[in-house]
Formats: structure tokens, C-alpha cells, sequence
């Protein structure tokens, strides 16, 4: 069972989300990378984290990965937020241009997810990732898959 449906069953995407975030629920990827949903509106969600020593990669600069999830977090949670209940969603493609790397020196981060359109089976979303000063580190289209469960 997912973490949405444990703490809001048959809630529509939006208040599932909201359900998760009052009660302090995070998925186990946020959990493992320290990131996690702070904002949440139909079409839109926002994600915040600030990447340790962890998502390092072995030259010294944040891991590209730790930018993808975040991205593909803001853009999956952003087309959750408009499905019905009892739809689901899965990320069919994920496209990642990196602007800026990260270090230690980049602080706190926000991925910001908006859907584009949302179809009966397939959903766009994009989504941009910043830093404090709203400098753009990495941004993100995606193309996801929506079913009923």
C-alpha cells in the first residue's frame, strides 16, 4: 500500500497529499535523501531538501540523481494532486538538463512541479529546481501515466 493511501484512503490526489504532509508521512525516498513536500495546490507541489554529504558523488559536486528525484518528485506529486480518487500515476519519462551543479556551498533547494496537461492516460508535467537565491540548478519535462488502481 502507498504511503498516500495508508494516510488518506479514497481521498481525491490533492487531499491525499495534504493528509500526508499534517501527518508528518514521508515517502522513503524523501526520507533517505532528506527532501520533502512543503507545498501543495492542484497542479503544483513544491519539494525542499538540502543535499548532505550523501548525494555526493566521488568528484566533490551533488550527485545528478539527487536533482532528478527531486524533479521527478515535483513532477509526479504535481499530477498527483489532480487525479481522482482511486487513479494512480507512474513516470513513463523523465528528462533532465542540468544547469549549475551543487556543492556544499548550495544550500537548501526547491523543486517546483507544474502539470502542463492532464489526460485520461497520460499526464506532462515540468518542473525547475533552485536554489535560496532562485538561481535555476536543473530543470525537468516528464511524461507520466495515469491508471485507476
Amino acid at each position: 500500500m502507498s504511503v498516500a493511501e495508508s494516510v488518506a484512503p479514497g481521498l481525491a490526489g490533492v487531499e491525499q497529499l495534504r493528509a500526508m504532509v499534517r501527518a508528518g508521512a514521508m515517502s522513503g525516498i524523501g526520507s533517505t535523501l532528506g527532501f520533502s513536500l512543503v507545498e501543495i495546490e492542484e497542479g503544483r507541489t513544491v519539494f525542499s531538501g538540502t543535499p548532505g554529504p550523501e548525494a555526493y558523488n566521488p568528484i566533490g559536486t551533488v550527485h545528478g540523481g539527487y536533482a532528478a528525484t527531486l524533479l521527478d518528485s515535483a513532477c509526479g506529486c504535481a499530477v498527483h494532486s489532480m487525479l481522482r480518487a482511486g487513479q494512480g500515476y507512474t513516470t513513463l519519462e523523465l528528462k533532465v538538463a542540468y544547469h549549475k551543479a551543487m556543492t556544499a556551498k548550495t544550500g537548501p533547494v526547491r523543486a517546483e512541479g507544474k502539470v502542463v496537461t492532464l489526460g485520461r492516460r497520460a499526464a506532462f508535467a515540468e518542473a525547475r529546481l533552485t536554489d535560496a537565491a532562485g538561481m535555476l540548478l536543473a530543470s525537468a519535462t516528464s511524461t507520466l501515466l495515469v491508471f485507476e488502481r
